[in-house]
């Protein structure tokens, strides 16, 4: 018998070697997940030539996919607490598979969003699924951390690897390619899922219900829209408006969650300060973290010049330190160190990481590395425990839905942070822009300069070289005061993020549990198949 397939009593089951080998497969599932948000970015030029899409059309080519995942999260969440987490996952897989070949084929810009927004639907299941099966999966604290870590892990390689990869099938097939990888990687869960991993559901649990799943989806794609047009266009009346419908609906979908008997989402899970206290730091922490990567990103290609090709590969060595604090030295340091501890120190270092950011110039390379290295090696352990300690802290029945929690607070810190960053960083390079134009510069380069660093690039290329040059240097100074001013303002909101972690979760212990309290192995012993049993099916 497995060892998985102990009762939780007073000694906690360690998981075996069919567990990490069930573990290989859902990361790679989550790999192809984060791969998608990215690999597409360098087919745009192939699929805009063979499918001709407007300009509106390629924007929600492009973004349809992460909106949809964001605005599901939630009920894919609760779904898999009611009709089992593995079979969800499964049936998920079966949707990314088809809806991926449906991608690689579309004919007309129409059909290519529609299949995107398939794929977001899809792609919903299974960062929940996959998270809440690990839950159950690793019971032991320290071997839950590092298998957390590995699902961590999958995420920041997928996104990494996402334009190399897609580079590399451009090279030799046509734009449909960098779908169709996800076909044999979901064929492969589809035939291993059942044999390595377990079900779980909760058997009390009712029915999902319709009009709270319309209002998580009315809450979250407008918000997250709305953030990414402020980002984007600045403050624009649709913008504003989406904004503001979203958290109307939110506010709706808060109150229908306290008439329902068995509601989506369990409001007295914020009364867990493990809970509460967790998601919150892990959605500031990624504000912070991924509102810093879009300035990166742009200073990698338009003020060094680097191809796409060339800023993704110089992506991969952060990544790397990424997965290696996470998946080996978060969990050993955890064995000296109290958990928050761990974390704020980590959140401490990235606020190093993020202080060399204020240091670079127009050929820091080598000091981008070296800062983005800093701060992974700072965001890891914090963002692998307070993942662990929003499901740990949990019910195991709600472990879905904590899943999903965690997911859509992520995505929407990601959105705030592309937002609110996105946003101060531009007002300073427009500032710095507008009072340091070379003289003559035509009206129309002036205002594209004013515009974006992008703009500003492709406005100097239309005017003769000296001038051309003194407006590309004007732009990128301006555009690296923006960064280091980001950079300030990102390493003050860490350091207090850092602080609180330290003192709100000062008593919460490596499993998500409280000292003094109860924590998962000490749940009574019940018969597998119930609420709080981890049965695992192992054929």
């Amino acid at each position: 018998m497995n060892p998985a397939t102990t009762m939780i009593g007073a000694s906690t089951p360690r998981a075996g070697r069919c567990e990490w080998i069930g573990l290989a497969v859902l990361a790679l599932a989550c790999m192809l997940y984060s791969m998608d948000l990215t690999v597409l970015h360098l087919a745009v030029p192939h699929l805009s030539a063979d499918l001709q899409p407007s300009s509106t059309e390629l924007l929600w080519i492009v973004d349809i996919y992460g909106f949809m995942i964001a605005g599901s999260l939630i009920t894919m969440g609760a779904l898999g607490d009611r009709i089992g987490r593995r079979k969800l996952l499964l049936i998920g897989a079966t949707a990314f598979g088809l809806t991926s070949i449906l991608a690689a084929f579309a004919t007309s810009p129409m059909m290519l969003i529609a299949s995107r927004a398939l794929l977001g639907l899809a792609g919903a299941t299974l960062a929940p699924s996959t998270l809440s099966l690990i839950s159950n999966m690793f019971l032991d604290p320290g071997q839950r951390t590092r298998a957390i870590g590995v699902w961590m892990s999958s995420f920041a390689l997928g996104g990494a690897i996402g334009p190399l990869v897609g580079g590399v099938l451009l090279e030799h097939f046509w734009w449909g390619s960098v779908f169709l990888i996800a076909v044999p990687v979901m064929a492969g869960l589809l035939v291993l899922g059942p044999i390595l991993l377990p079900e779980f559901k909760d058997p009390n649990a009712g029915r999902i219900d319709p009009w709270s799943s319309l209002l998580s989806l009315a809450t979250i794609l407008p918000v997250v829209y709305g953030l990414k047009q402020l980002a984007s266009h600045g403050v624009e009346a649709e913008a504003v408006l989406a904004v503001v419908v979203g958290l109307a609906m939110g506010a709706m979908f808060v109150r229908r969650q306290f008439t329902l008997a068995d509601p989506m989402i369990d409001l007295d899970l914020f009364r867990i300060p493990a809970f509460s206290a967790s998601l919150g730091a892990y959605m500031v922490s990624g504000l912070v973290f991924f509102g810093i990567m879009l300035f990166l990103a742009q200073y990698l290609q338009l003020v060094l010049g680097l191809s796409p090709l060339e800023a993704g590969a110089w992506s991969i060595p952060p990544t790397i330190v990424f997965m290696v604090a996470s998946m080996g030295a978060t969990p050993a340091i955890i064995k000296r160190f109290p958990p928050a501890a761990v974390m704020s120190g980590g959140l401490m270092l990235s606020v190093a990481g993020f202080a060399l950011f204020t240091r670079i110039g127009t050929d820091s390379l080598a000091l981008i590395i070296a800062a983005q290295t800093v701060m992974m090696v700072g965001v890891a352990p914090a963002f692998t425990l307070l993942t662990t300690f929003v499901i740990g802290s949990a019910p195991p029945e709600r472990a879905g839905a904590a899943s999903a929690m965690s997911e859509t607070g992520a995505e929407l810190g990601g959105a705030l942070g592309i937002a609110v960053l996105g946003s101060i960083g531009t007002a300073i390079y427009r500032g710095q822009v507008e009072g340091n134009l070379p003289a003559g510069i035509p009206v129309e380069a002036s205002a594209a300069a004013q515009d974006t660093l992008g703009a500003a690039v492709g406005a100097a290329v239309a005017l003769p070289a000296d001038m051309g040059a003194a407006l590309t240097n004007v732009a990128s100074e301006a555009f690296i005061e923006s960064i280091q001013a980001v950079a300030i303002f990102g390493a003050a909101i860490l350091f207090a993020v850092a602080v609180v972690v330290g003192v709100v979760l000062r008593n919460v212990q490596a499993d998500g549990g409280m000292h003094g309290g109860p924590t998962p192995s000490e749940e009574p012993e019940v018969p597998v198949g119930e609420a709080v049993s981890v049965p695992v099916e192992v054929v």
